[in-house]
């Protein structure tokens, strides 16, 4: 399993950080996009698939976001995640992002961003569905 459990510690008293799950099967996207969340001060966690993302929200951390890709391998797709996390974590946000045209008709979700992407947009969108 690929996840990280590793959460960088708090200073005492200071707010904690959010913490987003990042699942992409794309390992250097996924390694940026996560090494500029974590700049964004977000505490994040990483999955290479949606099987691999629930374990990481069964295992008991406080986790607030999830920033997945749609197309996945392992039989789940992000539209799939999501459901799951709407059934079974129904407190953490959900954005979903692809690069085929057809999954963002399909879903009509708010928290879904077309690739490619600039890093600074997802920050932008993730700070945005953290507020709601």
């Amino acid at each position: 399993m690929s996840a990280a459990f590793h959460l960088d510690s708090e200073e005492e008293g200071a707010e904690p950080r959010p913490v987003v799950l990042v699942v992409e099967d794309e390992i250097l996207v996924r390694l940026a996009v996560s090494a500029y969340l974590r700049d964004c001060g977000y505490d994040v966690l990483e999955a290479g698939h949606a099987g691999e993302a629930i374990r990481v929200l069964e295992a008991g951390l406080q986790i607030d976001a999830v920033f997945s890709d749609i197309n996945m391998p392992g039989g789940m797709t992000g539209f799939d995640l999501a459901l799951w996390i709407a059934a079974h974590r129904p407190h953490v946000k959900v954005m979903l992002t692809s690069g085929h045209p057809e999954n963002l008709a399909e879903g009509q979700l708010d928290g879904i961003l077309a690739k490619p992407y600039h890093q600074n947009e997802v920050g932008r969108r993730l700070g945005a569905l953290l507020k709601r």
